[in-house]
């Protein structure tokens, strides 16, 4: 590769910056009837997760303190079961564009789950932005928010399969170039919204010579995320159109859906009680599911240049606690920055969780 190819593609680099419970989604598969009564009983699981694999099987694992008998079922009918700590494999379902579990306990309320990845051809990193437990107990739900890389080379297949899913609304954070070099494709009858978070970011005016300066950059970037007025505003229509079921399922989405779109999963999940421990892994899993495009990205460059925009393609702890420190820093706690930067009031956050969360 040419030293100017491989600045093309550096540039590129830099660009990326880039479980439920009972009451399914409306816009997932529907919940059985049981689930809609359950949806605001206590739920006992402080643990949950459904994995597709590659041979069609699926597997369910859970931790549920206290309860001697969890139903797993699918479609209706039960296809296993376990006690409170369990992980059972489901072979022999029926194709589906996301296969659903119900994980029901003895007592309590129920989980309505589903594998995070949605699996399709032309993104790596679209994926479901719930599913997590959240500090005081209560599960955030999966279909109605998602999150993902760029979406330019959805195939009609990947389309209709989101259609499907019922996504409304599509909030585009790259900046113009981006958008203009690779424009999105959405679903037929969505909304596209421009949220360009890095408009007035002089962030990646220039690329970085040294490893170190890749790490400053991606550092100085989280925080511009977080206190740029163009991120400011940017979020604050995200999360105006999030707050709005009739505009909900909603995806947000980059370049490769880690920097920008992590910071506004982070955003959100910290909004809805998710421990910060939590908030972290779901963004450390974009190095995961991102592990085969990043490793092919390098390969294209010499090792040295390589070396240099290792930290763009990543995400590293450092990079999202940089933004809750500049939260800190500048609006002083995290409520105030909901308020004055996502422009939340008390009563947003209260109909946010009301909406999103169940147990």
């Amino acid at each position: 590769m040419t030293r100017v190819k491989a600045s093309s593609c550096a540039l590129a680099a830099a660009l990326l910056v880039g479980i439920t419970a009972p009451a399914v989604s409306a816009h997932g598969a529907p919940a059985p009837a049981s689930a809609d009564r359950a949806s605001h009983a206590r739920i006992p699981f402080t643990q949950a997760k459904v994995t597709a694999l590659d041979d069609g099987s699926y597997t369910v694992e859970w931790t549920a303190p206290g309860i001697r008998r969890v139903a797993v079922k699918a479609g209706g009918r039960t296809v296993a079961s376990g006690g409170a700590t369990g992980k059972v494999t489901v072979r022999g379902l029926a194709a589906a564009d996301r296969q659903w579990f119900d994980l029901v306990p003895e007592r309590g309320g129920s989980l309505h789950l589903a594998d995070r990845l949605i699996a399709l051809e032309g993104s790596v990193n679209f994926r479901d932005a719930g599913g997590y437990r959240t500090a005081d107990g209560h599960w955030v739900k999966m279909g109605e928010i998602y999150r993902s890389d760029a979406l330019d080379k959805l195939t009609a297949a990947d389309l209709a399969k989101l259609k499907r899913l019922s996504i409304r609304t599509v909030y585009d954070l790259r900046m113009e170039s981006e958008r203009s070099a690779a424009p999105d494709r959405v679903p037929a009858g969505a909304t596209h919204v421009v949220a360009d978070v890095l408009a007035g970011s002089p962030t990646f005016t220039a690329m970085p010579t040294t490893p170190e300066e890749g790490v400053a950059m991606m550092v100085e970037g989280e925080k511009f995320m977080v206190s740029g007025g163009t991120a400011k505003t940017a979020y604050r229509t995200v999360f105006g159109g999030i707050t709005d079921d009739s505009s909900r399922a909603v995806v947000f989405h980059c370049t490769a859906g880690k920097d920008r779109t992590g910071w506004a999963n982070a955003a959100l999940l910290t909004a809805l009680g998710v421990p910060r421990s939590t908030v972290m892994a779901d963004y450390l899993a974009s190095n995961d599911y991102r592990a085969e495009a990043n490793a092919a990205a390098l390969a294209s460059m010499p090792p040295a240049q390589a070396a240099v925009y290792k930290p763009l393609l990543d995400v590293r702890p450092e990079y999202l606690n940089s933004g809750f420190e500049e939260v800190g820093k500048t609006f002083g706690s995290f409520g105030a920055y909901e308020k004055k930067a996502l422009g939340l009031d008390a009563r947003d956050l209260r109909d946010l969780k009301r909406d999103l969360l169940v147990g």
